[in-house]
């Protein structure tokens, strides 16, 4: 009886170590995609840019890299450079949730309603229970008409 608690124990104990350093993060550098989001979410987006255009250089597939490119571009208003980049985005992975909703904002922010809305039509059928993108995208379209009548 005392072997089989002591067995538990031991499994248990075991169990958990192996449970911890699954979960344990990395003390590896960070890489420039990781430290280029950091710049976005801080609103530096020149950095974010400059970082970026170096990932997508050594990976030109890279979807999430071309959607926060033309993100950063977006927001210094280089509109024809953050359509670009969305393109590109969206040629790699037609399906990217980011790139669908920022496009349609990027539509919005230079008056094609129509063209928001397609996007808006696509996260529909990307995002089949709903999506914070879809829902982003909607409010802002919203917004946009709300603002623009007469």
């Amino acid at each position: 009886m005392l072997i089989r608690y002591l067995l538990a124990f031991v499994l248990s104990v075991g169990l958990a170590s192996a449970a911890m350093a699954a979960g344990s993060t990395s003390s590896s550098k960070p890489s420039k995609l990781d430290v280029a989001e950091k710049a976005v979410k801080a609103g530096n987006y020149n950095r974010a840019i400059e970082l970026l255009q170096k990932v997508v250089a050594g990976d030109s597939q890279n979807a999430d890299a071309w959607n926060y490119l033309g993100f950063s571009q977006r927001k210094l208003k280089k509109f024809d450079q953050a359509l670009g980049a969305y393109r590109k985005a969206l040629a790699i992975d037609p399906e990217h949730r980011g790139a669908n909703e920022y496009l349609g904002e990027l539509y919005l922010r230079t008056g094609n309603l129509a063209k928001a809305k397609e996007r808006l039509k696509k996260l529909d059928d990307v995002c089949t229970f709903g999506c914070e993108e879809f829902d982003d995208l909607k409010q802002a379209i919203k917004a946009y008409e709300a603002n623009n009548k007469g």
